[in-house]
């Protein structure tokens, strides 16, 4: 089917920027466009990962084959991005390679999204701006890494990532092995909840750290099953609540950063943080990079595979929620 690009009220060329329910600012590939539009099950996957979370090539190379394990799974893929300027929801291969590679792309949060589009930036999509686009295109389900939450020494610096509350006014489901270890992860499980935002644990009761399987604290909900996830993504439809259903995955246990091993290094991070003055949003990049030196990599093959095993569950759950 043939698109044709809308025009701006000054008679200019809006290069197809408005939505199938005719938003401004966002423009859906057409495969998305056309799922969408047959009920058909859709995943959204955010750009950050290629665009500032794996080095290049390997970023271009989990992009595309991220989206073609979607495909196997029977769902589309709608990887979401900026590109020069413009808000995309289902990004072209050609679109997720020149994020991959362009100089000068930019991290993109929902505050950047309208910065991004008055200087017509190239930008990768956070957790919560990818999010937020997937909502307003209609995507129902939508898969990631690691989630924000609320950082160490917050309760002095009141650094907590923007995440968390884009999420209690974003109705998706989020499938995460939940946040970052480098993070307080007590602390962003009381804000989780102070913002009503359910999180269940995937086939456990315990709360899953990325890199490791367990964050030693407990969840006190647990699903067993795609279907359960769609049903509970239902519910929350019909209660007409706001917030988004987070299901926290861990990486296998036999795939994940030996624990005493991933505790020590962590604590390195820190301490090489604190000893270097690096604060604010410096602090993750920082510590990742840290942390993947100091495993000698393995640190980001377990990256990998937590994302893979995130893609494959959110897949699986966005057929449960278009039946």
């Amino acid at each position: 089917m043939q698109t044709h690009p809308e025009r701006d009220d000054d008679g200019d060329d809006d290069a197809g920027i408005r939505g199938i329910d005719g938003i401004r600012g966002i423009r859906i590939g057409e495969a998305v466009r056309e799922a969408l539009r047959r009920g058909a099950p859709v995943l959204a996957l955010e750009s950050t990962i290629l665009t500032h979370g794996l080095p290049s090539p390997r970023n271009l190379e989990v992009g595309l084959a991220s989206e073609q394990q979607v495909r196997e799974l029977g769902v589309e893929p709608a990887t979401i991005g900026v590109v020069d300027g413009v808000a995309v929801v289902g990004l072209s291969p050609d679109e997720i390679e020149r994020l991959c590679t362009a100089d000068g792309v930019v991290k993109a949060s929902v505050r950047d999204l309208p910065i991004a589009r008055a200087k017509r930036l190239d930008a990768g999509t956070t957790v919560a701006a990818t999010a937020w686009l997937a909502h307003r295109a209609g995507i129902r389900v939508m898969s990631t890494g690691g989630l924000g939450g609320v950082h160490r020494g917050a309760s002095e610096t009141f650094d907590e990532s923007a995440d968390l509350g884009t999420l209690a006014t974003t109705p998706i489901t989020l499938v995460s092995a939940g946040v970052k270890s480098i993070l307080d992860i007590g602390a962003t499980l009381e804000r989780l909840e102070t913002l009503n935002i359910p999180v269940v644990g995937y086939r456990t009761d315990r709360y899953p750290a990325f890199y490791v399987t367990d964050s030693g604290f407990s969840l006190d909900y647990r699903i067993e099953s795609p279907a359960e996830a769609a049903d509970l993504a239902h519910a929350r439809d019909e209660l007409g609540l706001p917030q988004a259903v987070l299901v926290a995955n861990p990486v296998e246990a036999a795939r994940q950063l030996d624990p005493e091993f991933h505790d020590r290094v962590l604590a390195e991070a820190l301490a090489a943080a604190s000893a270097q003055g690096v604060v604010g949003h410096d602090t993750t990049p920082f510590l990742l990079e840290h942390v993947q030196r100091a495993t000698g990599g393995a640190s980001l093959e377990v990256n990998l595979e937590v994302y893979r095993g995130n893609v494959a569950l959110g897949a699986e759950i966005a057929r449960a929620v278009a039946r």
